[in-house]
């Protein structure tokens, strides 16, 4: 049974037993609008699905690809960071993955704190 179905065939039945008073009718606006929203939500939810990385261990990778799209950074920048031992990765067959603590981690050393000016 489909959502839709679903919520408009407990509608009708609200509507039964409010007699007149019921927040949803078959046909309201309402109604609609939820389920549109719902359709909207499922959406989200797939993207969210996936576009999300399992955790392996408690870790989350990131591919070559990725890394390089999040920090903007060409691929061989990352190539070069990781010949000159910059960042830390794991290399499966031709796979180049990255721990997102590593990346945190190499994020947080090379932070600068901003000047501030004492008056």
């Amino acid at each position: 049974m489909t959502l839709k179905r679903f919520l408009t065939k407990n509608v009708a039945i609200m509507e039964k037993r409010d007699s007149g008073n019921s927040f949803f009718t078959s046909d309201s606006q309402r109604l609609k609008t939820f389920v549109k929203s719902l359709g909207t939500l499922k959406e989200e939810l797939r993207n969210i699905v996936e576009n999300s990385h399992p955790a392996l261990n408690g870790e989350r990778y990131l591919t070559d690809k990725e890394l390089s799209e999040l920090l903007s950074v060409s691929r061989r920048t990352l190539h070069e960071w990781r010949a000159n031992e910059v960042i830390g990765y794991i290399q499966l067959g031709g796979k180049i993955l990255y721990r997102t603590s590593d990346v945190l981690a190499l994020l947080d050393k090379n932070f600068h704190k901003p000047y501030e000016h004492k008056l």
